[in-house]
């Protein structure tokens, strides 16, 4: 029977009964519908809402016990979920083919007596989704999302619907349930010849992102995935959903008060800092301006040069060298040491991007660190440490606003090194940071080779203007701008294609800058 909502949820889902702390998913799917997306790691590791696909499930239930069994690109799985996962789990590895495949193995780790949840690593489960807590056998129906079996009359039946539709999301009382289970085969097949028979939980709502053209039709998220934002007329109100948000929240706040203090006007104006409430500007980002003809750009361009002068010379501090360090050598370090197993052919001295042969940070890293600590800064400023495109708007008549500052530099908050400045606004301009943030690119990977080809934001002729407009020493931006790649690592975790491309990316510029 279909479980029944009532006032406190589907029936089995009231206060009391056995809670099930296990979980089992299966994510061994190489996603081949999802075409370019999958080319590099497996489907549960496809970005949707700036989330991997299985990271939707650990968030909300981060406090169950994980059993993922993997498959295609099993060692990207394995190595991005020490890297990024904050819930207790363990990965085995399927043995033989198939929605079976791993099953028994996976089973084996879980307590004899306890119930239960096996569910693809493809469902996002709506926000009014219970799990049950009678200790009985729950199938869940689709509802709203096409399936390829069906169950009716209490039977499992291999015929397509909508309606009815065996969606893939299974309780169980406990795992003697599927002792029978075969190494290789289809698991809905076996459960139907083995004469299974469950309640029902009804999915309506739930997401199945399968094919690449439903993948695309997703709305763009407009924040990082520690972020919300939502808009109440021409008022927005961004708050921070977990700790690194509440952190860089504060940050941000007090930037903001410092530019009100100063009487920064190129910003939007705020109504309240906790949460922040500010106004939602008519306009667009700088990134969305692709139509405006090679003078209008530079006019663009002059007024945004224009602007950060103004920003830096409204208060300076003494140059600090240990957050100069920290800011441009140490977090680099830091975050890239993170990721090092993650990223294809980081144990190699040298990799070949588009065609380049460049030099590997994590070998030639006191090449780097020297580069960096000749450079010059002689005095700190009041900077907005992410000046990017996607960071700048235009007003309605052209004015530029700054949004998203980051706060801190290094050690040292609201003041840093105006260089740091210029090279993300180049990062945009040159590097086409917001078509890669919108994962506009394709990474294609070979024997020691990397192409990346990243989407263009059309700015980039106006790199001579840049230089002459902004009064930026060429060299220190251009390594900078390396600099910010590499350090994008991490910062990009929601996507492995994003980590591998930053980096990839990082180590062409390098090369580049220490030739």
């Amino acid at each position: 029977m279909m479980a029944t909502e009532g006032p406190r949820g589907p029936r089995g889902a009231e206060s009391g009964g056995m809670e099930i702390q296990y979980v089992v998913v299966q994510a061994g799917g190489r996603g081949s519908r999802l075409g370019h997306l999958t080319a590099n790691k497996p489907k549960a590791l496809a970005p949707v809402g700036n989330l991997p696909l299985l990271f939707h499930l650990f968030r909300r239930y981060p406090d169950k016990r994980y059993v993922v069994i993997a498959d295609y690109k099993r060692r990207v799985l394995r190595e991005y979920l020490a890297a990024f996962a904050d819930v207790r789990h363990q990965v085995v590895d399927a043995t033989g083919t198939g929605t079976c495949a791993g099953v028994r193995d996976a089973l084996a780790l879980l307590p004899d007596g306890e119930p239960f949840m096996l569910i693809w690593s493809d469902l996002i489960l709506p926000e009014d989704f219970r799990l049950p807590r009678d200790g009985g056998d729950y199938i869940g129906i689709s509802q709203t999302f096409p399936c390829r079996w069906k169950y009716e009359g209490d039977r499992l039946v291999e015929e397509a619907s909508t309606e009815r539709g065996v969606a893939g999301l299974f309780v169980f009382r406990d795992k003697s349930r599927l002792a029978g289970v075969p190494e290789s085969g289809e698991l809905v097949r076996h459960m139907r010849d083995a004469g299974m028979s469950f309640d029902e939980l009804g999915l309506a709502g739930t997401k199945e992102v399968g094919l690449l053209s439903e993948h695309e039709a997703l709305e763009p998220e407009k924040c990082r995935p520690f972020n919300r934002i939502t808009a109440d007329g021409d008022v927005l109100t961004k708050e921070p959903v977990d700790e690194q948000g509440r952190g860089l929240a504060r940050l941000e706040r007090e930037w903001y008060e410092a530019a009100v203090r100063l009487g920064f006007r190129a910003i939007p104006e705020i109504y309240a800092y906790e949460p922040l409430r500010m106004e939602r500007v008519r306009g667009s980002a700088v990134h969305e301006r692709a139509d405006l003809g090679p003078d209008e750009k530079r006019a663009v361009l002059r007024r945004l040069a224009e602007a950060l002068k103004e920003l830096h010379a409204l208060g300076g501090a003494p140059a600090d060298s240990f957050s100069l360090k920290e800011a441009y050598y140490g977090k680099t370090m830091g975050r890239l040491a993170k990721v090092r197993d993650l990223i294809p052919f980081a144990d190699r001295r040298a990799v070949t991007v588009n065609g380049r042969e460049c030099r590997n940070v994590y070998f030639y890293k006191r090449d780097l660190e020297r580069a960096l600590d000749g450079l010059e800064c002689g005095r700190f400023a009041f900077i907005h440490g992410d000046c990017t495109f996607s960071n700048l708007l235009l007003r309605e008549g052209g004015e530029p606003v700054f949004i998203d500052p980051r706060g801190y530099f290094g050690h040292t908050r609201l003041y840093g090194d105006p260089n740091y400045d210029w090279a993300k606004l180049y990062y945009s301009l040159a590097g086409n940071y917001d078509r890669f943030n919108l994962q506009d690119f394709r990474l294609t990977l070979g024997d020691g080779r990397a192409d990346l080809a990243i989407g263009s934001n059309r700015w980039e002729a106006l790199a001579d203007d840049f230089f002459a407009l902004s009064g930026a020493d060429e060299g220190t931006v251009r390594l900078l701008h390396a600099v910010i790649w590499l350090s994008l690592t991490t910062y990009a975790w929601h996507d492995y294609d994003s980590i591998c491309g930053a980096f990839y990316n990082g180590l062409y510029y390098l090369e580049e800058a220490l030739s």
